[in-house]
């Protein structure tokens, strides 16, 4: 195998400086989303969620951002997998946006809220249909024993709702992550990279620049 410790590359595409960022970190954020969705990166809305079990494991997964607004980063999931069980012990969560190609990274401190019924069926019909069946045929998180057997079930699904409008299954929700702190990274020479970081205040939220 390669040498790991020898793989490395500079950063120099941009600076970033504090007469650059927005006032709002959801301003900021949507600017920089928008280049990542302009420049034609590969899953733009990708995140990584953090979630931590009972005995403070922590374990990560990648989802989908489906929204974001003033009230925060919104995403969904069967409410019986893991990280919904573990959102349930522990509403604290942390996400991470790792836009490499444009030598970026956001990552999100906060907490969730869950989303109301109507949310999740407006965003629930939203989808391809497949995917509303794979919802349903899909016990997130549980252990199968092969994949013969998933696709067994999806053909079930499939045959029980072959007419009409898949339902909203009740084992499927959304959350709202709010963000207690939001941190925006700029890649740069010689790893003396720029970061600045939102912290909420009250209403208000402070800017402050970390060391790399």
């Amino acid at each position: 195998m390669q040498d790991l410790a020898s793989i490395r590359r500079e950063y120099s595409q941009d600076k970033l400086s504090r007469d650059k960022l927005a006032d709002d970190p959801f301003l900021q954020f949507d600017a920089w989303l928008k280049q990542a969705i302009d420049a034609g990166l590969p899953d733009p809305t990708a995140m990584t969620v953090a979630t931590v079990d009972t005995q403070g494991q922590p374990s990560q997964r990648i989802v989908l951002l489906k929204d974001v607004s003033a009230g925060g980063f919104v995403f969904y999931t069967n409410t019986g997998s893991r990280k919904a069980q573990e959102l349930a012990h522990n509403p604290k969560v942390s996400l991470h946006f790792p836009w490499h190609f444009l030598e970026r990274q956001v990552s999100v401190r906060g907490s969730v809220e869950k989303l109301s019924v109507a949310e999740v069926a407006k965003y629930f019909l939203s989808r391809p249909r497949e995917s509303q069946l794979a919802a349903w045929a899909s016990q997130q998180s549980h252990p199968i024993s092969s994949r013969q057997l998933l696709l067994e079930k999806f053909a079930q699904i499939k045959r029980k709702f072959n007419q009409g409008d898949v339902p909203l299954p009740d084992f499927w929700g959304g959350y709202r992550v709010i963000p207690s702190h939001i941190e925006f990274w700029q890649g740069g020479e010689h790893r003396l990279h720029d970061r600045f970081v939102y912290s909420r205040q009250g209403q208000d939220w402070q800017i402050e620049r970390l060391m790399p």
